[in-house]
């Protein structure tokens, strides 16, 4: 259909196209009513901006969500009764973190280039701490998979808080900690710079952000944990990543842009802050949209919950 059939060449046609894009842009999406991911009418909420650089936000299985104020290692707790509080100082340097099925918080801690599995009680176990005896780049966000198998990306940026100038591995990789925790392999070494992850809840699909090569793609993921079937997904990178229970993919950036499963792009919500790091949904019926942008933390009604592991 042309744009000369959707508005009829009427001044009434115009004027009521001009008024829904308005109403989009005054809700932060790019869409408005029932199709839209984000709910009627909501608008970007500030929770606080007292943070240097925000990062790697996940809910745990109450909606409670933790997430990084990385320059500043450490990590904060916004609870479901709206209480922003410091939940742990000292955190290696953590960005990127997920829960695991027995609530312990896995992160990506890129101090001493490792994984942690950071307990309730805030009790720290190293789950990974090189690849072959090489220390990794920098760990930057992982996925957990149904079996327990975790997807970590470990591009190289350096960090001023290092004493070392270069990487110790050549490639910049993702890689893939087995379910009994005894090896972790290499899946994916064509990359320029992996960033952002994330699966499907069934354990069958996984999306990878080439934020170096400004792509992000699709695989499949193999019995063994191996992935295949590489796919372009769309020509956009994203710092970190999340989806919804319609297996619809955010991507950050400038903002967050909204993805159909097919690639099309369905949403965009503009986010006024230099840069967008991170997204996940939590909150009591996990229907808000959780976004770390420069110093701050944001929320955001949705129509739709997050997409989870059975």
């Amino acid at each position: 259909m042309t744009q000369t059939n959707i508005f009829a060449g009427t001044r009434t046609g115009l004027l009521a196209a001009l008024l829904l894009i308005a109403l989009c842009a005054a809700s932060g999406s790019a869409l408005a009513g029932d199709d839209s991911p984000v709910a009627d009418g909501a608008k970007l909420r500030l929770v606080s901006d007292q943070f240097e650089f925000t990062e790697g936000p996940a809910a745990d299985r109450n909606g409670n969500v933790f997430f990084t104020d990385q320059p500043n290692n450490r990590i904060w707790e916004y609870d479901t009764d709206g209480k922003l509080s410091l939940f742990m100082d000292g955190a290696g340097r953590s960005n990127g973190l997920f829960f695991d099925a027995d609530g312990n918080l896995v992160s990506a801690a890129d101090l001493h280039g490792e994984l942690w599995s950071i307990g309730p009680d805030k009790q720290v176990s190293v789950l990974v701490k090189d690849y072959q005896g090489h220390r990794l780049n920098g760990p930057n966000d992982l996925w957990i998979d149904p079996r327990g198998g975790i997807y970590f990306t470990d591009p190289y940026y350096q960090r001023d808080y290092w004493t070392r100038t270069q990487p110790d591995i050549d490639q910049q990789r993702v890689y893939y900690r087995t379910p009994d925790g005894l090896r972790v392999i290499a899946v994916a070494s064509d990359l320029e710079k992996p960033n952002g992850i994330i699966g499907t809840p069934d354990g069958k699909t996984l999306y990878i952000s080439d934020f170096g090569g400004k792509k992000t793609y699709r695989y499949t993921i193999d019995d063994d944990g191996q992935l295949s079937d590489k796919t372009l997904f769309t020509a956009m990178g994203s710092d970190g990543m999340t989806m919804d229970a319609n297996h619809n993919l955010y991507l950050t950036g400038h903002g967050v842009t909204i993805f159909n499963q097919g690639g099309d792009k369905i949403g965009h919500i503009a986010v006024d802050e230099e840069w967008t790091g991170n997204v996940t949904f939590g909150g009591a019926d996990d229907r808000t949209l959780f976004i770390t942008a420069s110093d701050s933390l944001y929320t955001l009604r949705m129509n739709v919950r997050g997409a989870s592991a059975p």
